[in-house]
């Protein structure tokens, strides 16, 4: 039989080995060198977490403060807005306080050389009147010289009762040139007296506000009134030798603007107030003419025209227009 011992080829092909109930294995030694783990670490998340925190509370900030900035500068915006247009009303006004006295130093100069040339006429009586007293004063010294030099002279009665006749008729003639005088000038007082008392009245500027009122100081003045009604922008009305056109209206401020057309010229009227005087000068008036407007709506007016007397003779006034 063959020898079944095993030899050295079995052990190393492994074919010593048995196939089944093989015993177990001895335990292997545990080697007796210390054994190193190296741990790695986390990454390190919580700082990035942390960093970003920041960096997203610091855009914020800077969000807030940018907001904040906006508002403040829009503010400022609206003061500035506010301020200027403060600033604008006032230099309007004022514009029209210029306007209004340029009108009121017109009409002042106009009443004040129709005044002067009265007055000039007043000055030459009274001029005539100093030359007839000197004379006079004059001539009754020489009469007093001569009636002491006859009577110095020892002249008979008769003489000096002629001289002294002749003395009172000179006188008389004289007395009676005075008294003359003495009239013209009350008269030319009288008629200056008239003429500033209407010139006063003129400068009041009484105001009629409405239809009744206005006859009422048709009555009461020695002028002439014509009323006007214009209904709507650039719609025009003509009084006598004056046109009155409407450029615009401003309800809010009682404010109009209105072109007036004479002497072949337009003149232009902005912003004017309602009830207050317009002041114009037209060729051969005596005085200034003077319109107000006394009634404002949406783009129209209402009012009247002041004249001298009889100045517009081929129109109707508000007397002559009136019923009865």
């Amino acid at each position: 039989m063959a020898d079944k011992t095993p030899g050295p080829g079995h052990a190393m092909f492994g074919l010593n080995e048995p196939v089944q109930n093989a015993a177990p294995a001895a335990p292997v030694a545990a080697p007796t060198t210390p054994q190193v783990v190296y741990v790695q670490s986390a990454p390190p998340v919580a700082a990035t977490s942390t960093g970003g925190g920041a960096v997203r509370w610091l855009v914020g900030l800077l969000l807030v403060l940018s907001v904040i900035n906006l508002i403040l500068v829009l503010n400022s915006r609206s003061d500035f807005k506010t301020i200027a247009s403060k600033q604008s009303d006032q230099l309007d006004l004022l514009t029209r306080r210029m306007d209004t006295s340029d009108e009121r130093y017109a009409q002042l100069r106009g009443q004040f050389q129709v005044t002067s040339e009265k007055l000039g006429m007043t000055q030459q009586e009274l001029t005539r009147a100093h030359a007839l007293a000197s004379d006079i004063q004059k001539k009754q010294q020489l009469a007093v010289q001569q009636l002491n030099d006859a009577i110095a002279k020892k002249a008979s009665a008769d003489e000096v009762n002629k001289v002294q006749a002749d003395a009172n008729a000179k006188l008389g003639g004289l007395s009676t040139d005075l008294a003359g005088t003495k009239k013209d000038l009350e008269s030319t007082k009288s008629e200056f007296a008239n003429a500033l008392s209407g010139t006063k009245g003129e400068l009041n500027g009484a105001i009629a506000r409405t239809h009744d009122e206005l006859v009422l100081l048709a009555h009461r003045t020695d002028r002439d009134y014509f009323e006007f009604k214009i209904p709507k922008r650039h719609a025009q009305q003509k009084v006598g030798t004056v046109t009155v056109q409407l450029e615009k209206t401003d309800t809010k401020k009682n404010l109009f603007t209105v072109n007036l057309f004479f002497d072949d010229k337009r003149t232009v009227r902005k912003d004017h107030a309602i009830a207050e005087p317009l002041y114009f000068y037209v060729q051969g008036a005596s005085s200034a003419l003077e319109m107000v407007v006394n009634k404002l709506g949406k783009d129209s007016i209402a009012g009247y025209i002041s004249t001298p007397k009889g100045f517009f003779p081929n129109s109707a006034n508000v007397l002559a227009s009136r019923p009865g």
